[in-house]
Parts: C-alpha cells; sequence; structure tokens
C-alpha cells in the first residue's frame, strides 16, 4: 500500500487579518506547515493553530521565511549567510517555544514562499536554511523540492531530506514551479488537483505547462491553505487518496 504525507500552510492570519480556514484545514491534512511570524502570524494566532494541531494528531512544521511580513514572504530578501541563518533560528526557536506550550513538538522545517524558490538555486540561502536547523536541533527533518539546493545542503549537514510536490501549482518542465506572476500557476479545480495527486502517487509524475511528464519524487504533498477554495481542494485530494487505497501519514 502506497503511503503519502498532505501537508498545508496555515497560521498565516494576522490580527484581525484572516487567511484561509486552518480549523477545516487541519481535520483534513496530516502535516502543518506553521508560519512563526516573520512572514505572516502573531502569537495568538500561532498559539491556536498549534492547540488544533495537536488536538487532531497533525504533525507540526515551522514554515520559516524571509523577515518580509509587508511582502507576505514572497519577496527576496538579500541577507547574507549569517543574517539569515540567525532569523532561521529564531523563527524555529519561537515556534518550538509556542508548540511545547500547547502540548506538541516541532518535527520538521519548511521554508516559504521566496525562501522556499531561491533555495532551490541559491547555495548560500540554501546553506543558510540547513545551518539553522542543524544548529538548533538536527532531529529536524527538512521539506523542500526535489533536487533543489536546499535537500542537497541538507544532507551535506546530516538531516533527513523530505522531497514535496504541490497539488495546486503548476508545474514548468525542468520540475520547478511556475511563478505566481505568471498565469495558470496557481491550479483551483478540486477534481483537476485530486486527479492530478492521484497520478503522482501511483505514477511518479506531473504535467508541466508544455504538457509534457515530469517526474517529481515525493513524500509528501502540499495544498496552499491560501489558495481559492483550498479546504475543497484539500478535502478532495484526501477523499481520492483514500479511495486509492492510499494510506495517508505523517512523515515525522
Amino acid at each position: 500500500m502506497a503511503t503519502i504525507d498532505l501537508n498545508s500552510d496555515v497560521g498565516e492570519s494576522f490580527g484581525r487579518w484572516t487567511l484561509g480556514d486552518d480549523g477545516a484545514m487541519l481535520s483534513i491534512v496530516t502535516s502543518a506547515n506553521i508560519a512563526c511570524g516573520f512572514h505572516a502570524g502573531d502569537p495568538s494566532t500561532l498559539s491556536e493553530t498549534t492547540r488544533t494541531a495537536v488536538a487532531h494528531g497533525v504533525s507540526i512544521g515551522a514554515q520559516v521565511s524571509y523577515r518580509d511580513l509587508a511582502g507576505f514572504g514572497r519577496r527576496f530578501v538579500d541577507a547574507s549567510r549569517r543574517e539569515l541563518t540567525d532569523d532561521i533560528v529564531y523563527q524555529i526557536g519561537a515556534l518550538q517555544g509556542i508548540a511545547a506550550a500547547a502540548g506538541g513538538w516541532v518535527t520538521y522545517v519548511k521554508p516559504h514562499g521566496a525562501l522556499y524558490n531561491t533555495s532551490v538555486r541559491h547555495q548560500e540561502h540554501a546553506a543558510a536554511v540547513a545551518d539553522a536547523v542543524a544548529a538548533i536541533d538536527p532531529s529536524l527533518s527538512v521539506l523542500g523540492l526535489p533536487g533543489s539546493e536546499l535537500l542537497a545542503a541538507a544532507e551535506r549537514r546530516g538531516l533527513r531530506t523530505v522531497s514535496e510536490a504541490f497539488a495546486d501549482r503548476a508545474y514548468r518542465p525542468d520540475g520547478t514551479l511556475v511563478p505566481r506572476t505568471e498565469a495558470g500557476a496557481v491550479l483551483s479545480d478540486p477534481g483537476e488537483v485530486a486527479e492530478r495527486v492521484a497520478r503522482l502517487v501511483s505514477d511518479g509524475v506531473v504535467r508541466a505547462v508544455d504538457g509534457a511528464d515530469v517526474r517529481v519524487p515525493a513524500e509528501s504533498v502540499c495544498v496552499h491553505g491560501d489558495s481559492p477554495g483550498a479546504v475543497d481542494m484539500a478535502r478532495a485530494v484526501r477523499e481520492r487518496l483514500l479511495a486509492d487505497g492510499v494510506e495517508l501519514a505523517a512523515f515525522s
């Protein structure tokens, strides 16, 4: 029987500004990428999100970001390796404290937004993520794009790496994601997304924007919490995989 993890970005509300339906999403997924305050999330939001994840038995991950609250972490920040390492250590440590207070613990780290995409090719920023994880807790897994500099840097530091695919994002022929600034980058049809994930799990491929099949080895599949109809898509993916006999379980 095939096994796959479903993850989603949560805890991204801030004060009176609400983004996504975290309660519903955390009843569907098996891993939660919880914001750490640098791109979204305030302490009370993160505390509530973490408590909900613990209540549902969902694995907790620290979703670290560039220090870019105004831009939702989707803008590149030209930080030095040392500066970025310190920022990531700070974020992981904050979520570890909040998780402990909620009776849970952080098990993995995943970069968010621009940091995620930059660390696919940027060796210094990929190394900064790996440096931070190794420094604060080398038992943490690192979740990232297959073939990325991020996972290579983490492997060099002796960290466990986990490859992921994206249910609701379009792929380029080289296996990287189509930038959000381009048309068609984000998928929104629950049936299409569920079929796409089912094929990924069974055959290990996704259809790229040029029509070619791209091989994407993945232990985890992400459904973004802020995508249009995110909960409906996540539910459709879960139901389709269970119907196909796929076991849903956290990787950590």
